[in-house]
């Protein structure tokens, strides 16, 4: 379940909503300005290439073989983006 929050809804109740997020499973997009910033997620959440290819209708047409290579393609993705630094350290 994915809900959205104000930021400043999140804020007043964080030890809540990370609660629901690790032993529910749950998730939240914050808003700031009904703009949606940043979205938390439990950290074990990995969707796979297969997972979104059997959750998109417009995917739903890719083979076994097909599904595995998007995922692998999704992770060469997510690994080439450069990191960002965590600005509260």
């Amino acid at each position: 379940m994915c809900r959205t929050l104000t930021v400043s809804q999140a804020s007043r109740a964080f030890s809540d909503l990370i609660n629901r997020v690790r032993y529910q499973g749950e998730s939240a997009v914050l808003a700031k300005n009904g703009k949606p910033v940043a979205k938390i997620i439990p950290v074990d959440q990995n969707i796979t290439g297969k997972d979104l290819a059997g959750s998109w209708p417009s995917l739903s047409h890719l083979t076994a073989e097909e599904a595995h290579r998007f995922e692998t393609d999704l992770s060469e993705a997510r690994s080439a983006l450069p990191s960002v630094k965590d600005k509260w350290e």
